[in-house]
């Protein structure tokens, strides 16, 4: 059966505008702004600009802002000042200034916290004295990088600094967290092999390695509302090894993503480089399907929503044509997974969201790498 173009927006419309709650929060429809660091807050803290970006996107339609990976309060944790901070008075109240102006345009926002590990660079701000950190003092392509790999004590500091950051969450008026356990950054150097050579309770079988990112949510759970939505962003490809697996079976997975679970996520956003793309052999479903499927929790998925192209190649200055979403919408309906987090397009069109619901897709525009430069 052909379907017109008609059909197809109005499908659009239809699956994409159902609510969702994850925990306390009900969400108003399915779509969600995907984390991109931007590099707008110089000394850490999010101005105006800042929130009137954020704003913008909830103002036309985005039911969930997951913001840019912003540093929690433990001195290696990043490596720019531009970047956004989630500790500091001046940088919390910037941020506290963000989720009311989502709030104000019907919009729900989480922060996204984050340390980068062993990826950061010696001398690099903005505390150029502090040394990298990762679970064995390894970087993501195998080589011994300039940190060290981290002590207990220095494990426990950063514990309590993501709980602290969730915390301080809550306290300024945020609807939850997003933890980064993606993409080679500092979680994620724990649960792979690659970067995790630990002989102690943090390392060695794939069980044993999620013990720090369990750890983390643990001590964000204690922190905040039983009611306060705890997401975990986790993937299984890295931002140097396209082809790095947590997991080659779904079986492993599970087992990865048990504990974690376990110990008190609410949601997991699943990050791939093409949603569309079956995780498994023998399944059609994406790492967003199999996360769902294997934890019972609601799951976000993620990856060239509405383009075609890779991402990376977008943030290097590369720009992207539109795809379709017949195929998203498809697994959408099915109920594959539960939201699906947008990111260039929503860089390209701050009302992308809104076309889509309303059935204007012929006024989407291709990414174009020149959006990256501005917060509009």
């Amino acid at each position: 059966m052909t379907v017109t173009a008609s059909e197809s927006t109005a499908r659009a419309a239809e699956i994409l505008s159902r609510p969702v709650t994850l925990n306390g929060l009900t969400v108003p429809n399915r779509i969600a702004m995907a984390p991109m660091t931007r590099m707008f807050s110089p000394g850490g803290v999010p101005g105006e600009d800042v929130r009137s970006y954020y704003s913008r996107r909830a103002a036309a339609g985005v039911g969930l802002i997951v913001t840019e990976g912003t540093y929690v309060g433990h001195e290696s944790a990043g490596q720019s000042d531009r970047v956004p901070r989630f500790h500091g008075e001046e940088q919390l109240a910037g941020w506290a200034g963000v989720a009311e102006a989502v709030h104000a345009a019907g919009g729900r926002i989480v922060p996204q916290l984050w340390h980068i590990g062993m990826v950061r660079k010696h001398g690099q701000a903005p505390f150029p004295e502090a040394p990298a950190l990762g679970p064995s003092g390894v970087r993501t392509d195998g080589t011994e990088g300039t940190g060290r790999a981290m002590t207990q004590a220095d494990i426990d500091a950063v514990v309590a600094a993501f709980a602290q950051a969730a915390a301080d969450a809550e306290r300024i008026g945020f609807d939850g967290v997003e933890l980064h356990g993606a993409h080679g950054y500092l979680i994620d150097q724990f649960l792979w092999a690659r970067t995790n050579r630990r002989t102690d309770a943090y390392g060695g079988d794939p069980v044993a390695r999620t013990r720090f990112a369990a750890e983390i949510v643990a001590a964000v759970r204690e922190r905040v509302s039983p009611e306060f939505p705890v997401i975990f962003r986790y993937s299984q490809w890295k931002q140097d090894a396209y082809d790095a697996r947590l997991a080659e079976t779904p079986q492993e997975l599970e087992a990865l993503l048990a504990p974690v679970a376990a110990a008190g996520v609410d949601a997991f956003h699943a990050s791939t480089r093409r949603y569309w793309q079956p995780e498994f052999d023998g399944s059609d479903l994406n790492l967003a399907g199999w996360t769902r499927k294997l934890t019972g929790k609601p799951a976000i998925g993620v990856g060239s929503v509405g383009l075609d192209g890779d991402f990376i190649k977008a943030f290097q200055g590369e720009g992207a044509p539109l795809g379709s979403l017949d195929n998203l919408l498809d697994r959408m309906e099915r109920d594959e997974f539960d939201m699906v987090a947008v990111g260039r397009a929503l860089l390209q069109d701050p009302q992308w969201a809104a076309k889509v619901l309303s059935g204007r897709t012929d006024e989407l525009a291709p990414y174009d790498a020149a959006a990256v430069k501005t917060l509009s």
